[in-house]
């Protein structure tokens, strides 16, 4: 039984009731509003886990009430079903372009109605957990990743690394080219991590230009060596043949001052759980924070790491 709740928004009392005993009957908890404006005030107060979006309403429509929850930060996120009548067949494509992320029609079945929800809830998940730019792990499953590796007591690594440079790139060329460097990154850490990892071998992306490596001990080394070197001879690849030529880019920096900027380079941070008590994922996120602040102020102007090798009472 799923628990999760559901907030239906509908002016009219016998479809509401309706969908409230049908969802209910599935396991889901359950909760109304009767206009749009009344929809979009409880999604704020109650933070369903979905909504059911009726389009023709008093007050305030539907439509209207989709995007006032698209546009708030609070509620942006949060997955939408349009409902509307089989005659009103405009409604589900207004419905979709203001941000809802299926529709269903009037006269329900309740079959296909708990599935749409369903299967709403279960792609919203999956978004939350991937990048949708590398396809990568996102954050929630790199915080269960080294959660399970802490609690198993086995002995890991934890690899973090992020790029140096790489907002000099994304102003200079544009969010494009920009993210057309994290992919490739993406793919570089990944077959190296296929190549040199065990089958235990984790590979996630934090966001923006900052991955997160679970692996092995033992191959941790090679790992981190092997990225740097290997980035390194990929990274003039990302710039134009110009800026090949002149070895960087000339670019505002934060204060905005101009100044040269050589090519993009990888900082890994390493943290070993070898002589570490560690009992929380906070524990080897914060070393590995610590090993790439200092791999990125030793660089010189190329990929770099370090590894954390100091026991618990060091």
């Amino acid at each position: 039984m799923s628990g999760d709740l559901v907030l239906i928004v509908d002016d009219d009392e016998d479809i509401r009731m309706f969908l409230d005993v049908t969802l209910n009957l599935a396991g889901y908890e359950v909760a109304q509003a009767v206009d749009g404006a009344d929809g979009v005030q409880k999604a704020l107060e109650m933070h369903p886990a979905i909504v059911l979006m009726d389009v023709m309403m008093p007050r305030m429509d539907g439509i209207t009430a989709i995007r006032r929850l698209r546009m708030d930060g609070r509620t942006s996120h949060l997955p939408i079903i349009v409902v509307t009548a089989k005659a009103q067949g405009d409604d589900k494509i207004s419905g979709l372009a203001a941000g809802a992320d299926d529709y269903i029609t009037k006269p329900f079945d309740p079959d296909e109605l708990v599935a749409r929800v369903q299967s709403t809830l279960r792609r919203a998940s999956e978004m939350r957990t991937v990048s949708p730019l590398t396809g990568l792990p996102g954050n929630t499953r790199i915080d269960q990743e080294i959660t399970r590796r802490v609690d198993d007591g086995k002995p890991f690594a934890l690899l973090y690394a992020d790029l140096n440079h790489f907002k000099a790139v994304n102003d200079h060329y544009g969010f494009m080219r920009g993210d057309d460097v994290i992919r490739r990154a993406a793919e570089l850490i990944v077959d190296i991590a296929n190549e040199y990892g065990g089958p235990d071998t984790f590979v996630g992306h934090i966001g923006g230009d900052d991955f997160v490596l679970v692996v092995d001990s033992e191959g941790a080394e090679q790992i981190a060596e092997t990225i740097c070197t290997r980035f390194d001879e990929v990274a003039p690849s990302f710039y134009d043949e110009s800026d090949r030529t002149m070895g960087g880019i000339h670019v505002a920096d934060r204060q905005g001052q101009m100044r040269d900027y050589g090519f993009v380079s990888v900082s890994i941070g390493v943290a070993m759980s070898e002589g570490r008590d560690f009992t929380h994922p906070s524990q080897p996120v914060a070393l590995a924070t610590e090993m790439k602040s200092y791999a990125k102020n030793t660089s010189n102007g190329e990929s770099n790491f370090a590894i954390d090798r100091r026991a618990s009472d060091e």
